[in-house]
């Protein structure tokens, strides 16, 4: 048999993080070849204020649960934002989702990024592929409060252009000429006339003020820690570097210890971290 929610569960959710509370599929969009973003609309009207960081646990009920990162403006409650990557059972029924059809959320959960430690500073964003939906929150915060830091850059790299995420978006974003963005491809096809390479290789080129800087960085892991180094190279101090980890989060209130990574639960006390309580991790490829 095949569980239905109902309001009586959405109540539940409100005191019990573990029950799901409901919403529904508003507007469904397509973000690249196997990436959707999902606009969900709770059943309860005083749906939880999220900060830039946070996930979601959405379950497709009758298939599974997954954490999902918010990718939408946190002063936009009307509706929680999602970006989905069809990769598994779960997040692939989530990706078929259609307007009106029902999804549970459980959340929001963990520790996001530090805006109010960016204050006064330059912030430098990375991404690298699916890694910009969960930067995209802190991105609206920065703009929408942009006299409030120095310079901001994001630096975006993709394996080709088809998976460039939030392309009108990013335009948007340019045209404000109050942020750097630089973005780059693995591998160049079709029209594609801009830069070719790894994201990394842009950090030594862009324009920001080092020694008063923060960085926030999200991507694959790989990624990531080739994006450490080269901040570290150009003189980013290691406590002023914050990563978006993932690791296979299943309760989110870290008590199945599914995520544990070394004395750290990714689920509760991240999943964004600064980089200098990772770094001896990090180091070691086998975890």
């Amino acid at each position: 048999m095949v569980f239905m929610p109902n309001v009586a569960n959405a109540a539940a959710s409100i005191t019990d993080p573990m029950v799901p509370r409901i919403g529904r599929v508003r507007r469904r969009r397509r973000e690249g070849p196997d990436v959707w973003t999902l606009d969900i609309e709770p059943e309860e009207m005083n749906a939880e204020i999220f900060t830039p960081g946070q996930f979601n646990m959405l379950t497709v009920f009758g298939v599974g649960e997954v954490p999902i990162s918010f990718s939408g403006d946190p002063v936009k409650t009307g509706c929680l934002v999602h970006t989905v990557r069809s990769v598994g059972p779960v997040s692939a029924a989530l990706t078929r989702l259609r307007s009106g059809e029902v999804v549970g959320m459980r959340g929001p959960f963990g520790a996001g990024w530090p805006m109010a430690e960016a204050v006064g500073r330059d912030v430098v964003v990375v991404a690298g592929g699916l890694g910009l939906a969960p930067l995209r929150p802190a991105l609206y915060r920065l703009l929408a409060e942009r006299e409030r830091y120095g310079k901001i850059v994001l630096l975006y790299g993709t394996r080709n252009p088809d998976e460039i995420l939030f392309r009108h978006e990013l335009e948007a974003f340019r045209r404000r000429l109050d942020i750097d963005i630089e973005v780059i491809v693995d591998h160049a096809i079709g029209d594609w006339h801009g830069q070719v390479g790894v994201v990394t290789t842009l950090i030594p080129r862009a324009a920001f003020d080092p020694l008063h800087a923060i960085a926030l960085v999200c991507g694959p892991e790989v990624m990531m820690r080739f994006a450490i180094n080269a901040l570290r190279d150009v003189s980013v101090a290691e406590d002023a570097i914050y990563l978006s980890m993932e690791r296979n989060m299943k309760c989110a209130v870290g008590f199945c210890g599914h995520c544990q990574f070394g004395p750290h639960f990714v689920c509760k006390d991240g999943p964004v971290f600064r980089y200098d309580q990772l770094r001896s991790l990090l180091r070691l490829n086998e975890i």
